[in-house]
């Protein structure tokens, strides 16, 4: 797994947390194997990361591989059977997948529905893709956490592969989610209020007066505390699903590691997948929760976008 001939607990946990990463490497670098033995690139190479020190040095224009493929395989999966369900939904009483996509959709739409005081006929399809996606995404850390990797190393020839499955457990896939719903807001604001009442909207509040005199000089500080309220909800989007799922990975790991690492291997392994069992079932509720907190904030969030102050 890790760098080097021994494999400890600290190693093991940098390898888990360690991201599949595809990026450029300057001209002159000098690399490392897996062997330990270093060599110096000739020209810049666009290659895979083997160390995270390696991903680092690639810098912004480099590729989380596992995140991308994870999250557009559960999202194309996602597609393929919400399509085919609606595609022979019928009269009548649904059954089987049928009955629990349609369970869903209502659930949704429920929500949509009680929070939306203006009709808007793309909220209702967002806040289902959010929903069904990130819990897809999130429902990745039910699964063991060596399996994966582990299959992933053996079809790649390498036994040092980094190779993460939990793309929520990425910020870079919160944070992508949280700006896209932050453009909505900010696209929705302006349509609905007009570029004038969108100003006046984080100029003019929460301090106000009828002195006009006494107004203009509250600006600066409405503008101040409505643009950090503003910002922060794209940040707070991102960092709430993002660290949530990250302690969970967190401590699968450390389960999986402190119990094998602090008792014989037959007791260590019982009693590790009794406590690995029991966090998976509690995680369950982490999984659901999250997602549909990212579902309701960023529903509540787009209603207050479309109202009139």
């Amino acid at each position: 797994m890790a760098s080097g001939t021994e494999l400890t607990s600290n190693s093991y946990l940098q390898h888990h947390l360690q991201n599949l990463v595809f990026g450029k490497l300057p001209a002159g670098y000098e690399r490392i194997d897996a062997e330990g033995h270093s060599h110096v690139l000739e020209h810049a190479e666009w290659t895979l990361a083997h160390t995270s020190q390696e991903a680092m040095d690639m810098g912004f224009w480099s590729l989380n591989v596992d995140t991308l493929g994870w999250s557009i395989f559960l999202g194309a999966m996602f597609l393929f059977f919400f399509h085919r369900v609606a595609k022979r939904h019928t009269e009548g009483a649904p059954t089987g997948f049928g009955n629990l996509v349609e369970m869903i959709v209502e659930f949704v739409n429920k929500n949509v529905n009680d929070i939306m005081s203006v009709k808007n006929p793309l909220i209702g399809p967002l806040a289902l893709t959010i929903f069904v996606w990130v819990t897809l995404m999130n429902t990745m850390d039910i699964v063991p956490v060596d399996l994966l990797p582990l299959i992933a190393q053996f079809i790649a020839g390498d036994s040092h592969l980094h190779f993460k499955v939990v793309p929520t457990t990425d910020p870079n896939i919160t944070f992508g989610m949280s700006i896209g719903v932050f453009i909505l807001i900010i696209y929705y604001s302006v349509k609905m209020k007009g570029i004038g009442g969108f100003i006046g909207e984080l100029t003019l509040q929460p301090f106000s007066s009828k002195n006009l005199a006494v107004q203009i000089v509250l600006i600066p500080a409405n503008f101040l505390l409505e643009f950090i309220g503003l910002l922060a909800k794209p940040v707070s989007l991102a960092l709430r699903l993002f660290g949530n799922l990250y302690a969970g990975e967190l401590i699968f790991l450390l389960i999986a590691t402190l119990l094998g690492a602090a008792l014989p291997f037959f007791i260590g392994t019982f009693l590790g997948g009794a406590l690995q069992f029991i966090w998976a079932v509690f995680h369950i509720l982490i999984v659901l929760l999250q997602a549909f907190v990212f579902m309701m904030l960023t529903i509540v969030y787009l209603a207050m976008a479309h109202e009139h102050h």
